[in-house]
């Protein structure tokens, strides 16, 4: 049947080679739940429709066995009522209906191999449904903690780049202080030295010497 064939993948399907491949899995599980719920409504009603044939194969092969047995019975009454032409009838009847019966039988065992395979895909459907819908949050939350992580790791890159260059404007800064003492080292080396001889001899010359002039000039004009 070209819908056993049309989902034979789905038989095959395995969930952890499909998220192993997938770049965002909490992205992939979404898609693959939904891919998968449309599979499953189209294989259930392609099931419901094999069902069907298996119980309208069965139901014909049920009717056929129950038409042999009357054509038995009448065969076996007329029998038994003397009419032997009546029976050998039946008989014949009986005989049409187990050679039909062969055919009959092969096309159930065909409807019911269908009808087993397709309800195994149906089954198995459910289950990868289930089983993704019990897993999808954790792998979302498995998924938003990675995400979170990988944040946290830029941020450490850049606080630690931050700090990096906290430690180069340190030394840059140790680097200008140093530079600085130097040129005021160098400041204080250009400057002469005070010499303290001719700076008392300022003091006993010049403007001191005629203020001890005009004392004496004064204390003559008194008397003193």
């Amino acid at each position: 049947m070209g819908i056993l064939e049309r989902f034979t993948d789905i038989i095959k399907a395995n969930i952890n080679d499909l998220l192993d491949k997938a770049e965002d899995p909490a992205k992939m599980i979404d898609q693959y739940l939904r891919d998968m719920t449309e599979n499953l409504a189209e294989v259930k009603k392609e099931t419901a429709g094999v069902m069907a044939e298996e119980t309208r194969a069965k139901r014909m092969l049920d009717d056929n066995a129950a038409e042999t047995a009357k054509y038995e019975g009448l065969a076996r009454k007329a029998l038994a009522a003397g009419n032997e032409g009546d029976a050998r009838t039946f008989l014949a009847k009986k005989q049409q209906l187990t050679e039909k019966a062969a055919s009959l039988q092969a096309t159930y065992d065909a409807a019911h191999e269908n009808a087993c395979k397709m309800r195994q895909m149906h089954d198995k459907l459910v289950g990868d449904i289930e089983q993704l819908s019990a897993r999808r949050e954790m792998i979302k939350a498995k998924v938003a903690v990675a995400k979170t992580q990988e944040k946290v790791n830029r941020f450490t890159s850049a606080s630690d780049k931050a700090a990096g260059a906290m430690d180069a404007f340190s030394r840059m800064e140790a680097k200008a202080d140093a530079m600085l003492d130097r040129a005021n080292a160098m400041a204080a080396l250009g400057e002469t030295p005070v010499d303290e001889a001719a700076a008392l001899e300022k003091k006993y010359s010049g403007a001191d010497a005629a203020v001890d002039d005009e004392l004496a000039k004064l204390k003559a004009e008194m008397g003193l």
